[in-house]
């Protein structure tokens, strides 16, 4: 063959797997864009004049230390999370600018909106996350604590990572593992402790910066609760156990630096008193009640400032409920904090334009913000209510233990389920007008459709799964294919509601790990209506992606 004959094949050869190359980059290039498009940007703004100047001073050293959480927290979720990003931020290519965009959002090259597909490279996600060797097995350390009976504390604790030493398996200390960037988050805890004039702020800065480095949370757990007459409202640590799908156990670290909405707070209060009636009222037998836990249960609304770490990732919560310590809720009960500019900017950009399009016109004119906020604020006051320090065959535990990876999803879902019911406890205590129960249904069925967008694995979303398919099975809601929308049926919607609720707090009260997976294996998936209903959602965003003013104003 002539070289000139070689040369043009290798030419075209070379033209036609460039333009095949190109053709692959514009089609990953539009992918990633229309990924983006699923997050709003939205400036997270606060009232800066509830500060004073030594306040200002304080919550710039919370961020800062808030800062260093998404850096842990980014190690947490994979072990080749800071390699990638160091490579992407290294790169002026269009592509790996929004690759960056986007990993940044997920905290990682999997997707938390579609079943942490990956969306750079082709690994999957552990499910273990970054919290075990990535080819350690279930059957692996279980069968490791049986042998080792002596390991099960440290292996099964909140906050120890467990790595391969040899042929043997180790449990490492968080503040031992994250040695560096702790110290650093525990020293400006130090250092804003001396800036805070609250005496209840400036304990608890100071016992929480004791124990980054010590491990044990359990006293500024403590302190957390009893911080008082605090405008700066900030809770930092290790908390909650979603990231790690393999057990549940390991707690992610995260952030919450906000401020105190005095109206609002001092408002809702009002139904902290009811705890233990709310506990007496509970669907199931009074033998699995829990009357034990502390009484006290402080509620507070917030503006948030600044969030990191876990609660960044992908989805925006709405509230948080804390500590997940039973010894701290036994003693002290929990804290609920709501963040009051995060449900604006949901309810005006995401619920609201999604009812419009799920649920029918008589259905529409109830779905208020009032309903929206009113159900996270009973979302998490039921977080404390029912089974948590349970007895198995004789057996001293908890029913996050004996339910495993079920938990989280499990404990979702009886949340917002007594939520509801807890709504309707305060149209009969008098609280609310009887017509605001219709407005509680009818929201969260909207709200649903909101929550399943970001995936039926996590937590929120199979937990909303499971409400709205037994829901549909009992006659709770009802569906028309001819118009693609649902509605609720105010005559059934309580007593199908009680049921569900029932179920749930029974399985949590026995520790029945099997049923907990059947009830999530029978009712968390997308049904055929869910789905036909989230096609029309496609175009719409699915949640908002923060921009937090403090951060533009530096």
């Amino acid at each position: 063959m002539k070289r000139a004959t070689i040369f043009y094949l290798l030419t075209v050869t070379v033209l036609f797997l460039a333009g095949c190359s190109n053709q692959n980059n514009s089609e990953k290039v539009k992918m990633l864009k229309k990924k983006i498009a699923q997050f709003a940007p939205t400036v997270i703004k606060y009232n800066e004049n509830l500060l004073d100047k030594r306040q200002k001073i304080v919550v710039q050293k919370l961020v800062q230390a808030s800062q260093l959480i998404d850096s842990i927290f980014l190690d947490q979720v994979y072990s080749k999370n800071e390699e990638i990003k160091k490579n992407l931020e290294a790169s002026n290519s269009p592509e790996d600018k929004l690759t960056l965009e986007y990993f940044n959002i997920m905290f990682g090259p999997f997707d938390r909106l579609d079943n942490d597909k990956p969306f750079w490279g082709k690994e999957k996600k552990p499910l273990g996350a970054n919290f075990y060797p990535e080819d350690m097995t279930k059957t692996e350390f279980e069968s490791w604590i049986k042998n080792h009976p002596k390991d099960e504390e440290a292996f099964t604790s909140e906050r120890t990572v467990i790595r391969r030493k040899g042929k043997n398996l180790v449990a490492i200390p968080y503040p031992e593992f994250y040695k560096s960037r702790i110290e650093k988050v525990a020293n400006l805890l130090a250092d804003a402790a001396k800036y805070a004039d609250n005496p209840s702020l400036r304990k608890y800065l100071k016992s929480r910066a004791k124990a980054f480095l010590s491990n044990d949370y359990f006293q500024s757990d403590m302190d957390w609760m009893d911080l008082k007459n605090n405008t700066i409202e900030v809770v930092i640590g290790p908390y909650e156990v979603y990231e790690d799908r393999l057990f549940n156990y390991k707690a992610s670290f995260e952030s919450f630096v906000t401020l105190v909405d005095p109206k609002e707070s001092a408002k809702l209060k009002i139904f902290a008193k009811y705890l233990q009636e709310m506990e007496a009222n509970l669907p199931i037998p009074d033998k699995y009640k829990n009357f034990n836990r502390g009484s006290e249960s402080p509620i507070k609304v917030v503006q948030e400032v600044y969030c990191a770490g876990d609660a960044k990732a992908g989805v925006q919560t709405l509230a948080f409920n804390l500590p997940n310590d039973e010894r701290v809720r036994k003693a002290k009960g929990s804290k609920k904090v709501l963040l009051k500019n995060i449900h604006e900017a949901k309810f005006k950009k995401l619920l609201f334009p999604i009812a419009e399009r799920a649920l029918t016109e008589d259905n529409l004119n109830y779905v208020t913000f009032e309903a929206f906020f009113n159900h996270t604020l009973m979302h998490e006051i039921s977080h404390g209510l029912g089974p948590g320090i349970i007895y198995k065959n004789g057996r001293k535990t908890e029913v996050k233990k004996e339910l495993k990876e079920t938990y989280s999803t499990l404990e979702e879902c009886k949340a917002d389920v007594l939520g509801m019911l807890n709504n309707v406890f305060m149209i009969n205590k008098g609280l609310f007008p009887k017509s605001f129960e219709k407005e509680i249904y009818t929201t969260f069925l909207a709200g649903i459709f909101r929550s399943v967008r970001f995936g039926i694995h996590e937590a929120h979303g199979g937990g909303n799964a499971i409400i709205y398919n037994y829901m549909l099975e009992n006659g709770g809601y009802e569906y028309d294919p001819t118009t693609n929308k649902v509605n609720v049926n105010f005559d059934k919607a309580y007593e199908v509601l009680k049921s569900l609720a029932n179920k749930i707090l029974v399985i949590q009260a026995k520790g029945n790990y099997k049923a907990a997976k059947e009830l999530i294996a029978n009712y968390a998936h997308e049904s055929e209506s869910m789905k036909n209903i989230i096609k029309t959602l496609t175009d719409l965003p699915v949640d908002i992606k923060p921009v937090f003013q403090i951060e533009q104003n530096n």
